[in-house]
């Protein structure tokens, strides 16, 4: 878990340009990972999610080409990815640096006028995390983009939806991740000591009062160390499971099965599995609406009740947790935290916990013990605050 500052990062992402291209990057920008506070796997089923951005960024240093060659490199790698606009597929160039190549064909696809860059990334959003490390490295990137191309697409919430879209599209056509568009919509349109109501059907957001400090409270993330990787098949399971069903019951997504009509909805489906998965969806969907009345009465102990069920659910009928996720959450209510979930698309990652401001540390040092007990990876715990979406650092 990095402690360097956002005035360290953008200096030595700069010094690192530098070094690799042979000069100045024409400026730096960021984008924050996001803890989901709630609705999981809801966003690809047009239903409702609550994400927080994290202090925790990508930092890109970019200038601008005057071809259409991408050259793109990384503090946490070695050597520089090259390839021509022209030539960027879902196999080519692959590996991390088909985030950053596919916001560019994107963007290009979308119709919007723009060419090669030279960049340089770091990062202090823990990797495999759950954390949504991959959104924030293409939304720095896209925010680049916008500025350097002259798009204008930070300047409103329209735009950086647009920008959010077209990175959705990176990720799932290029990079080969079937994700949704939360992570992205996070990363471009939180803001700070906000929770984002994002309605995935429509598009519409709200930014929803999210400041624990007054109740005394933090929220406490602990990153399992259980890395996970969206591409493995689970996660793309999960989302074909819901579409048939959808499919089944007549319906676009299953945000349109009201949470009344669930049972009804469940007995027309013939594979239990299948059921399991979108009693979740429904339920999680009306979670967060939930979610969003109990914080706009400050009643915390109904939010962290709504954070144990979310946790179950994810576990016994999204099945998408792990051994590691269970024992966090359960060690952190066992010490009195309000409550606890995984978060993120699951299969490891990281979970969090609405504690007192007071317990944090021994609530992280008892999550520590029980892994330790386990003989798991010791995990990283640290707390968060809403923050600030993507952004121009230099």
């Amino acid at each position: 878990m990095s402690e360097r500052s956002s005035d360290d990062v953008v200096r030595s992402v700069t010094a690192a340009f530098e070094s690799a291209y042979g000069s100045a990057p024409t400026g730096v920008w960021s984008a924050p990972g996001r803890v989901n506070l709630i609705g999981e796997h809801t966003d690809y089923n047009g239903g409702l999610c609550l994400p927080i951005a994290l202090p925790h960024r990508t930092f890109a240093a970019v200038s601008r080409r005057d071809d259409d060659l991408l050259r793109v490199s990384s503090a946490q790698q070695d050597g520089v990815v090259e390839v021509a606009l022209d030539d960027i597929s879902a196999d080519t160039p692959g590996g991390w640096a088909s985030y950053v190549a596919g916001v560019l064909w994107a963007l290009r696809r979308d119709g919007l006028a723009v060419g090669g860059l030279d960049v340089l990334v770091d990062s202090t959003v823990p990797l495999g995390a759950g954390l949504s490390s991959s959104a924030a490295l293409e939304c720095s990137v896209a925010a680049a983009a916008s500025d350097l191309f002259g798009l204008g697409l930070l300047e409103s919430t329209e735009g950086r939806a647009r920008l959010a879209a077209r990175c959705v599209e990176a990720e799932n056509d290029i990079a080969g991740a079937p994700t949704g568009g939360m992570d992205q919509s996070a990363a471009l349109l939180c803001g700070e000591a906000a929770a984002l109501l994002l309605d995935c059907r429509s598009g519409d957001t709200r930014q929803v009062p999210f400041d624990l400090d007054g109740a005394g409270c933090v929220l406490l993330v602990t990153d399992t160390r259980a890395e996970h990787a969206l591409v493995d098949g689970q996660y793309a399971a999960r989302r074909d499971a819901c579409e048939q069903a959808a499919r089944a019951l007549g319906v676009d997504t299953l945000r349109e099965i009201d949470p009344s009509g669930l049972d009804d909805a469940l007995a027309r489906l013939d594979d239990d599995e299948v059921r399991r998965r979108v009693r979740h969806v429904v339920t999680e969907i009306e979670r967060v609406t939930q979610t969003v009345e109990a914080l706009g009465s400050g009643d915390l102990d109904e939010v962290g009740r709504l954070f144990d069920a979310s946790h179950a659910s994810l576990r016994d009928d999204y099945e998408v947790s792990c051994e590691e996720l269970d024992v966090a959450t359960g060690t952190a209510r066992r010490h009195g935290a309000l409550g606890a979930r995984m978060t993120g698309g699951g299969f490891g990652g990281s979970c969090i916990a609405i504690v007192r401001a007071d317990d944090a540390d021994a609530v992280a040092a008892a999550i520590a013990e029980a892994f330790a007990e386990q003989g798991f990876t010791a995990p990283a715990s640290f707390t968060v605050t809403a923050s600030a979406p993507a952004a121009r650092d230099r």
